[in-house]
């Protein structure tokens, strides 16, 4: 749930315990990349070797990253098109593998799981696409494109998945008796709710949403928002959800992670991120949010464009960028780093918030700077 805060931005109102650093971490991040490089036939291979030319370039998706989530929490990946959060969530449900690092699910990592363990880990790890067209079968009926791998990984038998099926379309708010259409006929609102009720039909417990919500109109996607904290609060799920929108994400997301050019810069607690966020590129992200505002401020965006994958600048990525960068962001990388935040700014700290963590040199010098947003 959410409220209203003096008509400007969205506040989440979370249960108690949804942070809290003594519970379960169901999946973690160690270390993860994900590189990917032009591969290159024999001919090609073989005038790099006379010319003396080095490897390939590789593109950088993901560049290490390290993240908990929490069994329960709505974890929100947010940042401009490009910066590897999807590829982190093609990696999280084993659509992707890493180039290195470590995913664990359950404490254990995913690439040692024997064939038993491995199974409950491609269950229980389902993915939302962003487009609800093209992510369904079109020569599939809605009864066959939800209740066709609940069968086949004998979850459901097969004289129950027609009962199966509509008791999921009702959950997800659609009409049992639809169950024998096609994809082509529903709306895009409908369509996204057959994707849900597919990734449902496994009774997971991560669903990881790349952009659920990103192809539908305004007033859909606060029905499936609505929808998806039903749906949590009604089989205990755990969101991965990813989107470019802040907005968006204030109303579900018990935490955010800022990604930027596959790293993570800043990651906090969601009501920190909107009121005391502390890296530049946020500052930036909130300063774009459509407010409703008295004073006529004119539009500022950030500066410049996204650096290429192929050739990320060297020290802090987002420097080129930065109104505030210094001469030691062009040649060292930030590290991500707990910033005190919540006592600096004057409020009572919550050991239930887990650490608020920023990737800027300049915590360095004054970690009391730009806590509000102005």
């Amino acid at each position: 749930m959410s409220v209203v805060d003096s008509g400007t931005r969205v506040v989440p109102q979370t249960d108690a315990t949804s942070s809290a650093p003594n519970e379960r971490v169901i999946l973690r991040l160690s270390g993860v990349h994900r590189h990917y490089t032009q591969p290159a036939d024999i001919l090609v291979r073989l005038g790099r070797l006379l010319k003396g030319a080095g490897k390939p370039a590789s593109v950088q998706a993901v560049a290490g990253v390290d993240l908990d989530v929490v069994a329960g929490e709505v974890m929100g990946i947010v940042g401009e098109s490009g910066c590897g959060k999807s590829t982190l969530g093609r990696m999280l449900t084993g659509i992707l593998p890493p180039t290195s690092g470590q995913i664990f699910y359950n404490g254990k990592e995913v690439s040692l799981l024997d064939t038993a363990a491995r199974r409950e880990y491609d269950l229980g790890v389902q993915m939302i696409f962003q487009d609800p067209f093209s992510s369904l079968n079109p020569r599939m009926r809605v009864i066959d494109i939800i209740g066709e791998a609940p069968v086949v990984h004998g979850l459901v038998q097969r004289a129950r998945k027609e009962d199966y099926v509509a008791e999921l379309m009702e959950k997800v708010g659609l009409d049992p008796v639809y169950r024998f259409r096609y994809p082509h006929q529903f709306s895009g609102g409908q369509r996204q709710r057959i994707g849900i009720a597919r990734a449902l039909a496994l009774r997971p417990a991560v669903i990881v949403c790349d952009e659920a919500v990103a192809a539908l109109d305004v007033s859909i996607q606060a029905q499936v928002l609505n929808l998806f904290i039903k749906l949590r609060r009604e089989f205990g799920l755990t969101y991965f959800f990813i989107s470019h929108n802040l907005g968006v994400v204030s109303h579900i997301a018990d935490r955010v992670a800022i990604m930027y050019l596959g790293r993570i810069v800043e990651i906090a607690d969601t009501e920190t991120i909107f009121s005391r966020a502390n890296h530049p590129y946020t500052q930036a992200l909130i300063k774009e949010l459509p407010m409703l505002r008295t004073d006529q401020r004119q539009f500022d965006p950030i500066k410049g464009e996204l650096p290429s994958p192929l050739d990320p600048p060297p020290g802090c990525p987002f420097h080129p960028r930065c109104p505030e960068a210094m001469a030691r962001c062009k040649v060292e990388r930030p590290l991500l780093k707990p910033v005190a935040s919540a006592e600096l700014a004057g409020d009572i700290p919550d050991i239930r918030k887990r650490p608020h963590q920023s990737a800027c040199h300049l915590n360095d010098f004054d970690p009391r700077r730009k806590h509000e947003i102005c």
